[in-house]
């Protein structure tokens, strides 16, 4: 049987791990020396690392979790020099038994991959989606970035989401912004406090929650279309909607 666990580092990152009763696979290791307490605590063996994407604080621990078990698979994207088994769109991997498919979603970094089971119905989005929002912008263009979120809109809507930040408090405030009468996400923030004050993380969530509530989802709602126009959305396409909530997330507080 598989189980997911959340291990916390830095200030807000998550490193998933994914096991069974003898091996374990780590998604974005930012760093080693939390992911090795855990596998001495659970007495378990790391078979695998899948990387998402180049940033430090998502890679930062496999140099020396590599350098400790040699041999050690590591999936994810060709452009990353520590990747030991490079994938791409349509890929298959199979972790622990599961098939997981590779899907390309560049936006956040051009490279950026996520891993979606259908089996188990769970996604690892890295960067690319967060609970009520959606990374920075650093390799676009827009319409790269939409579409990418789309393809992950697109999965079942039961699909549970893995992401890779504690970022969804925040991003429900500027939904709140967005869509200040949508009571999905009044509704969402409050529950997502109380996991908050209980020291429970946020993630995972739904795709039907995405849905209701992340605007990045909703471009086509007449509230987003209207907080977009007022923020510097040149019309009414999809890309120019997103950008302009893109930018505008950049600076809100």
């Amino acid at each position: 049987m598989l189980t997911i666990s959340a291990l916390p580092i830095f200030s807000d990152n998550y490193i998933w791990v994914l096991h069974d009763s003898r091996q374990a696979i780590a998604v974005d290791p930012g760093e080693s020396e939390t992911l090795d307490a855990w596998l001495a605590e659970t007495s378990l063996d790391l078979a695998g690392i899948v990387l998402t994407h180049r940033h430090a604080d998502h890679i930062g621990g496999v140099p020396a979790l590599c350098r400790d078990r040699p041999g050690l698979p590591v999936h994810g994207p060709r452009e990353i020099d520590l990747v030991t088994t490079p994938v791409g769109e349509g890929d298959t991997i199979n972790l622990l038994g599961q098939d997981w498919e590779v899907l390309a979603v560049p936006g956040h970094t051009r490279e950026h991959l996520a891993y979606y089971c259908a089996t188990t119905g769970m996604l690892f989005s890295g960067d690319t989606l967060f609970g009520a929002g959606c990374g920075r912008m650093f390799d676009g263009p827009a319409a790269s970035y939409h579409a990418s979120l789309q393809k992950l809109a697109n999965l079942p809507a039961a699909t549970q989401v893995y992401c890779t930040h504690e970022y969804t408090a925040a991003n429900l405030r500027f939904a709140a912004a967005v869509e200040p009468d949508n009571l999905a996400i009044t509704a969402r923030s409050r529950t997502v406090a109380t996991l908050r004050a209980n020291g429970q993380p946020s993630v995972p969530f739904t795709l039907a929650e995405e849905l209701a509530t992340n605007p990045f989802l909703r471009l086509d709602r007449a509230a987003v279309i209207l907080a977009a126009r007022q923020h510097g959305a040149v019309d009414t396409q999809a890309e120019n909607v997103f950008l302009a909530l893109r930018q505008w997330k950049n600076d809100f507080s």
